[in-house]
């Protein structure tokens, strides 16, 4: 069997056995009687039967799965197993049981990324690549190779920057505590050594994202202008150039590093279609080339963008990041809070038509980026299942009522009203919600179809 459909499996199975374990072992403990526990829905290929009556089973469509408990509203009880009925347990236990699936797999994702962290894993080396124009770090006199050395938010509380991603951290934190940060750097010759300070905090921004990197003017680390691989066809290939070429000018101004190269060829689709010359080095040669990049509309952006259709730049040279016990636990929490927050503020923004829908991922999305990531490495695969397991965990804390979230805004209900409910609208609600997921689903799926078509 191909890696593909092995990867695809062991994270589903991974996810699903921790998420309804969660539910599982939280109901144990609440007293409730465990009826069966089921990885996957339909025809039972595997059955076991614990000697405390619980049966655990294997399906075929491993989709999904589900803890089934005693409940009065599925059938009768027992009068002597009434105390163990789901439904007869004090709504703080039913709130814990329900919310145990989702927080399951959000533990999860911590154990993995400091998992991750321990290991460790290679990470662009802390050395910039060009700053934005007319950015912060640009009005600084940062340049492309810089190297930062360490890193202070707000006063002197100095820490060694290992690779690009301390950086951003500290950037991150700078702008959530609305402060400045400094920046100790030496230039690309190991010379020029000063303490930069940007002033992010007053900027207004309430998280690192796109727009505010962009104002921040450090994103990328540096890489070096040689072109890697061309598509077929495309504007650079028809333009002859090469796989390995160095760019050493665009029309006349020297190109610092990748991030520059790849903001002219942008900046080239702003304007009617016309060459560009580009000096370029191949095997020892210089070689001036007439390049004419493609227009294409970002639509969600408002521009029109040039594109090459190649791939710039060489990969950053990386360095091994280790973290302690501590540390990795403490990064671990923050990066699984920051993924949870970017889901949510991504469906949100899908919600209200401000994020294309386009970006809802299913099963041969996730499938195929677990064949990639298992064939990276266990680190790799690790921060992959992370990620994945906090989008189940986000998911599932919906408010949709066929998720682990509509039934917890079903207990707020019964906790402000007091009592639980009605079962017409409990039906109603189902039926919203199921068409809801369907839809999703459809988008999710029709969207994993277009990639893999290329469309």
């Amino acid at each position: 069997m191909p890696i593909t459909p092995l990867a695809f499996v062991l994270t589903l199975g991974v996810l699903i056995v921790v998420h309804e374990f969660g539910h599982y072992k939280v109901a144990r403990w609440c007293g409730v009687k465990v009826l069966r526990f089921s990885v996957g829905f339909g025809r039972v290929l595997w059955r076991r039967v614990s000697r405390d009556g619980v049966e655990f089973t294997l399906a075929m469509i491993p989709l999904g799965g589900y803890v089934r408990m005693l409940d009065s509203r599925e059938g009768e009880v027992p009068a002597d197993q009434a105390s163990q009925a789901f439904d007869q347990q004090p709504l703080r236990r039913r709130v814990a049981i329900v919310a145990a699936g989702p927080l399951a797999n959000l533990l999860l994702a911590v154990l993995l990324y400091a998992g991750a962290g321990w290991i460790g894993n290679l990470e662009a080396e802390p050395v910039l690549a060009a700053p934005t124009a007319g950015s912060l770090a640009e009005g600084a006199g940062l340049q492309a190779g810089d190297r930062v050395q360490a890193v202070s938010v707000g006063e002197d509380d100095w820490q060694t920057a290992r690779s690009i991603n301390d950086v951003r951290r500290a950037l991150a934190q700078a702008v959530l505590d609305r402060q400045s940060v400094q920046l100790a750097v030496e230039d690309a010759q190991g010379g020029h050594r000063r303490v930069v300070v940007l002033p992010v905090g007053q900027l207004g921004g309430a998280e690192l994202d796109g727009p505010l990197i962009r104002r921040i003017g450090i994103g990328n680390a540096f890489s070096e202008p040689v072109l890697g691989r061309l598509e077929a066809g495309g504007p650079a290939e028809r333009a002859g150039l090469h796989e390995g070429d160095r760019v050493l000018t665009v029309d006349g101004r020297p190109v610092a590093d990748a991030q520059s190269l790849r903001e002219m060829i942008r900046a080239a689709g702003a304007h009617a279609p016309g060459s560009m010359q580009w000096l370029v080095e191949r095997q020892g040669q210089r070689l001036s080339i007439a390049v004419t990049p493609r227009r294409v509309e970002d639509r969600e952006a408002g521009v029109t963008l040039g594109r090459i259709d190649a791939y710039v730049g060489r990969a950053p040279a990386t360095v091994m990041v280790r973290l302690g016990p501590v540390e990795g636990l403490q990064q671990a929490f923050a990066q699984t809070w920051d993924t949870a927050w970017t889901s949510l503020r991504m469906l949100g923004r899908m919600v209200v038509g401000q994020a294309s829908l386009k970006q809802l991922s299913g099963p041969l999305t996730i499938a195929d980026y677990a064949g990639q990531s298992i064939q990276m490495g266990l680190v790799p695969y690790l921060v992959f299942l992370a990620m994945i397991s906090v989008s189940l965990g986000v998911l599932n804390l919906l408010p949709l009522p066929m998720l682990d979230g509509g039934h917890l805004i079903y207990y707020v209900f019964e906790g402000v009203t007091g009592h639980p409910v009605p079962d017409h609208w409990q039906a109603w609600l189902q039926r919203g919600g199921a068409i809801v997921l369907l839809l999703m689903m459809s988008i999710a799926l029709s969207n994993d179809v277009a990639r893999l078509l290329g469309l």
